[in-house]
């Protein structure tokens, strides 16, 4: 009998190892994972869930490409007809910021400028300077910038308030800060007539604009036409280099 067991063989113990059982010393039988399944040594889960694809190519200069294709780079103009991101939303809150400090910096100097010429210039002779080429002296116009159109003051008062309506409208979609420089300049400067339109004499909305900047041979004017000037020279600027107000540039 003895005999007849060690010529067919019977297994060391009971216990040995079986196919895709973990066998002695631990040692994990072929087409077997070690431990609970689908679990990864670091302890990660290693099911279909934790399969992700490849990560998002970065552009040049660190630029992200996004699932429809476009990229975006912080601080530069967004291509014409590109939404705005929402990372933008607090940079379009800065340049309304800068449009009404650049508009309440132009109407306020253009406000103490006018109180202080009409408290010491009018009535008074003009004060000379640089030779008799500028002078300063107080003067009542009740026409448009640089003295145009004195018989039209009422309709002068309605586009003043247009503009100004027109801009705070415009403020709503605004990313360029030149954009913002220039249409607070303008928004400082309607204001600072439209005030004296409606304040100053002979009456509201046909009030009469304080000029006094004076250069030889050249017309009489304020510091709220400058800054309207300055402002439509900015704009026209912006517009030849294709910049609009949102920040989207066409290239034609």
């Amino acid at each position: 009998m003895a005999e007849a067991e060690r010529i067919i063989g019977t297994p060391d113990t009971p216990d040995a190892a079986r196919p895709g059982q973990d066998g002695p010393g631990g040692n994990t039988a072929p087409g077997r994972r070690s431990g609970a399944e689908g679990a990864r040594a670091d302890g990660t889960a290693a099911g279909p869930t934790a399969a992700k694809g490849p990560a998002e190519p970065a552009g040049p200069d660190g630029a992200t490409a996004d699932p429809a294709g476009t990229s975006s780079r912080a601080g530069e103009p967004r291509a014409a007809g590109e939404a705005p991101a929402a990372a933008d939303r607090p940079r379009r809150g800065r340049r309304i910021a800068v449009l009404f400090s650049v508009a309440a910096f132009a109407y306020a100097l253009d406000l103490v400028s006018k109180l202080i010429v009409v408290a010491r210039l009018e009535n008074h002779a003009p004060v000379r300077i640089l030779g008799g080429w500028l002078q300063l002296e107080a003067y009542r116009n009740p026409g448009a910038a640089f003295s145009f159109g004195e018989a039209y003051t009422v309709i002068f008062t309605v586009i003043a308030a247009a503009v100004i309506a027109v801009i705070t409208r415009l403020a709503r979609k605004l990313y360029s800060l030149p954009w913002a420089i220039a249409l607070g300049l303008l928004l400082g400067g309607a204001l600072g007539n439209l005030t004296d339109r409606i304040f100053r004499a002979p009456g509201v909305f046909e009030g009469a604009v304080v000029d006094f900047i004076a250069p030889k041979h050249f017309a009489v004017f304020n510091l709220a036409d400058s800054a309207i000037v300055c402002g439509g020279i900015l704009i026209v600027l912006l517009s030849f280099r294709g910049l609009d107000p949102d920040g989207t540039v066409h290239r034609d």
